[in-house]
């Protein structure tokens, strides 16, 4: 049976931890940020569990990960 490919754009977004759990990048940190609070800005940076909708797909689309 051949090897699966990894999708490269996948894990370039999101992260598997040692407990089966998936981390990815808050979103909108890009740009148009100087009219939000500090208090956002500051929560943008952060790391946070990707969707549990998400878990299925992305386990699939990163085998060997």
């Amino acid at each position: 049976m051949p090897k699966i490919k990894t999708h490269g754009a996948t894990t370039k977004r999101f992260k598997i931890t040692s407990s089966g759990k998936i981390k990815k990048r808050k979103a909108g940190q890009d740009h148009f940020n100087s009219s939000e609070s500090g208090n956002i800005t500051r929560k943008k940076r952060r790391d946070v569990n990707a969707d549990k909708n998400l878990n299925k797909n992305i386990k699939k689309l990163t085998p060997y990960s």
